[in-house]
């Protein structure tokens, strides 16, 4: 889909997911506007940006003040034009025992990674409802459905984010709204995130194997702006962790009782002085990837499914239907 003349907001576009998503969407055509609070990972995302030939507006800002949220918003339109596609990524966490997690730290994942979703959703709402159209994308996780070790307050922000947009759904269809809004849902990927987290684990933390490229959640996003579905799942852990929850979760905390440590920690030791991106941004332009480019996938088959749904319909039900027309006969 092209996506020529739309205009395009991407929060947590600095790096990551965001930044990723980003340039797809400019290498489809789209003016990008970028949201994140770190200068320099901005003025690179931008640079990304640029080099595949697309437009960028850039806005530091935090996603927990909805004030700076509805600003940039009104900045956009007024600068750019209508709002097309506002994309909910800006996400924060800790990797830490509940026992070892304070409130503060509780009460900062829950105002970036879910109230920076209802900011930005509110924000986008505003614009979008007076022309009566408009997609607004929620960046969410398995771990929207099923939570694990060492990150409840990450978990939890996510559980709040499907509430709320669950919510939501249901009152724009209730008023015949011809918004959408579409949760993606990720298995584990290659981002930064694991280098910038904040952590009390003893050696440095990773996505729990196997592990996606950020290119292939940005593809899926991108992709899902252009349709019409409630839910999108990147990566067929993501799949399997959502549904194995819904009719074995017993199992499911088994499973994770005996993994759900050690899977979150790679083989380095954790250095001392390891600055995290919690209350601050971290002074530095990270890029896209982390650290895992030699075991990170570049294509997931559950994503293709998912994207083709229709084709392979036809695929599988063409030599059925043959089938049968030749035993009429």
């Amino acid at each position: 889909m092209t996506y020529s003349n739309k205009i395009v907001v991407v929060c947590g576009a600095s790096a990551g997911i965001g930044r990723a998503t980003a340039v797809e969407f400019a290498r489809s055509g789209a003016t990008v506007a970028l949201l994140a609070r770190g200068a320099k990972g901005l003025a690179g995302a931008k640079a990304e940006v640029e080099a595949v030939g697309g437009t960028a507006w850039v806005k530091t800002l935090d996603v927990a003040d909805a004030q700076q949220v509805d600003e940039a918003a009104a900045q956009i339109e007024a600068e750019l034009g209508p709002i097309d596609v506002w994309v909910n990524n800006a996400m924060v966490t800790v990797l830490s025992p509940v026992s070892q997690t304070t409130a503060e730290e509780y009460r900062r994942v829950t105002e970036v990674t879910y109230l920076g979703t209802v900011h930005g959703t509110c924000a986008a709402l505003r614009y979008m409802r007076q022309r009566n159209r408009g997609v607004i994308i929620q960046v969410g996780s398995a771990l929207a459905y099923r939570a694990i070790p060492l990150q409840s307050a990450y978990c939890a922000a996510k559980f709040a984010c499907r509430g709320f947009t669950d919510s939501l759904r249901v009152e724009l269809e209730h008023e015949g709204s011809a918004i959408h809004v579409t949760s993606v849902h990720l298995a584990a990927f290659n981002t930064p995130q694991f280098d910038w987290a904040r952590t009390r684990l003893d050696r440095k933390p990773q996505p729990m194997p196997p592990i996606f490229q950020p290119e292939v959640a940005a593809r899926a996003i991108v992709w899902a702006a252009g349709k019409r579905r409630r839910e999108v799942c990147v990566g067929f852990p993501a799949v399997k962790a959502i549904w194995g929850n819904k009719f074995f979760p017993s199992v499911a905390d088994k499973v994770l009782e005996k993994d759900g440590y050690e899977g979150q920690k790679d083989d380095v030791p954790l250095p001392g002085d390891r600055p995290d991106n919690l209350f601050e941004p971290v002074d530095a332009d990270l890029g896209s990837h982390g650290r895992f480019d030699s075991e990170a996938r570049n294509h997931s088959r559950q994503l293709w499914l998912t994207m083709h749904r229709g084709a392979v319909a036809v695929g599988m039900l063409l030599p059925l239907a043959l089938m049968l027309l030749r035993k009429k006969r």
